[in-house]
């Protein structure tokens, strides 16, 4: 039998003393380290700041652009269709009053100015042979009646055409400069189709003819002052005036003709010069201002804005239709109604998945 001593014991007590201390110790440490990176999540939302949006009444400026002319410019055409036969005069040719510019083949018009004079030749023989009759009581009252409206009819019908043979020329209706030929000997022109620019030379009635959408059209009138610059003067400023706007829109285009009327101060104009035009209209209107930072994807006036939802953690992607910018502010025409506030800051990091921290 082997006897285990007491010097024996204790060393192994405290071997399994130390054994034991080293599991609960580890088994601490990874309680702590679990604990520890729960603690310690990546916060994925994005940081992101907001401001408030805003109500500004503003009497936008209204920008176009067009060209110089005048208001004393002449389109000449033919009265009447047809082949054009031929053309006297070429463009920047100086024309008196009443000189002959074109003319069309008048084969088909004399033609009919031959018909129309052979028909009433024949309604006055008619005429006077109903009218002899009548006299010896061998026709009938409306068969009378009937030859004299068959004799009115076929006058006016000769005149028609005589008329319409007169107008198969074009002659200048005063003295002027053809700015612009539009189209040549050979073609074929219909009623009213123009052929020549003229151009009333010593008038000094410069206009710039722009074009501008209902709304930019109903915040103007006749007499507005205008600011007008042009390529060909790059560092002055003339000033204009409203003097005419369409009743109605262009059906090609949908928008409003207007008119403004420059006063040359000394500089030398010709048709057909570029010009810019700003004008800002008296009466305002009310438009949401939010910061420029807070646009994202803008593509001409359309854009977006990434607005705040209720539980501040969402956002909502929202279109809108820019006016116009004002140094760091935009002016939004439509989309923001109702809205309080967008975000600025982070915007285009976001999408409508993503959450936001506010800041």
């Amino acid at each position: 039998m082997k006897v285990i001593t007491a010097d024996k014991i204790i060393p192994a007590a405290l071997v399994l003393v130390a054994i034991l201390g080293l599991f609960a110790l580890t088994g601490g440490c990874g309680e702590k380290a679990h604990s520890t990176a729960a603690v310690q999540a990546p916060d994925e939302r994005i940081p992101v700041r907001t401001a408030a949006v805003e109500q500004k009444n503003i009497a936008l400026p209204i920008h176009a652009s067009g060209m110089l002319g005048s208001s004393a410019e002449q389109r000449l055409s033919f009265k009447v269709g047809g082949v054009i036969r031929k053309i006297m005069v070429d463009e920047g040719d100086i024309v008196r009053p009443g000189q002959l510019l074109a003319v069309l083949d008048k084969t088909e018009i004399d033609a009919q100015v031959e018909q129309a004079q052979l028909a009433l030749a024949k309604a006055e023989r008619d005429l006077a042979r109903v009218e002899g009759l009548y006299k010896d009581s061998s026709t009938t009252l409306e068969m009378l009646q009937n030859a004299t409206t068959g004799k009115a009819v076929a006058k006016e019908t000769a005149r028609i055409a005589q008329f319409n043979q007169q107008y198969a020329e074009i002659r200048a209706t005063r003295g002027g400069k053809i700015i612009k030929k539009l189209m040549n000997e050979g073609e074929i022109t219909g009623p009213g189709t123009p052929v020549f620019v003229l151009f009333e030379t010593g008038a000094d009635d410069w206009v710039v003819k722009i074009n501008v959408s209902d709304r930019d059209w109903a915040r103007l009138k006749p007499g507005i002052q205008a600011r007008v610059t042009m390529d060909a003067y790059p560092n002055v400023v003339f000033s204009g005036k409203v003097t005419d706007l369409a009743p109605a829109a262009d059906p090609a285009s949908g928008l409003y003709p207007v008119e403004i009327k420059v006063a040359p101060q000394g500089r030398r104009f010709a048709p057909g010069l570029f010009a810019q035009v700003d004008i800002t209209p008296s009466q305002a209107r009310a438009y949401v201002t939010v910061p420029i930072e807070s646009i994202i994807e803008g593509d001409g006036k359309q854009a977006f804005v990434f607005v705040p939802q209720e539980d501040g953690e969402s956002v909502r992607r929202v279109p809108v239709e820019v006016a116009f910018i004002e140094q760091d502010r935009v002016l939004i025409a439509n989309g923001l109604e109702g809205v309080s506030e967008v975000v600025t800051s982070g915007a285009p990091y976001l999408n409508e998945r993503k959450k936001i921290r506010i800041q």
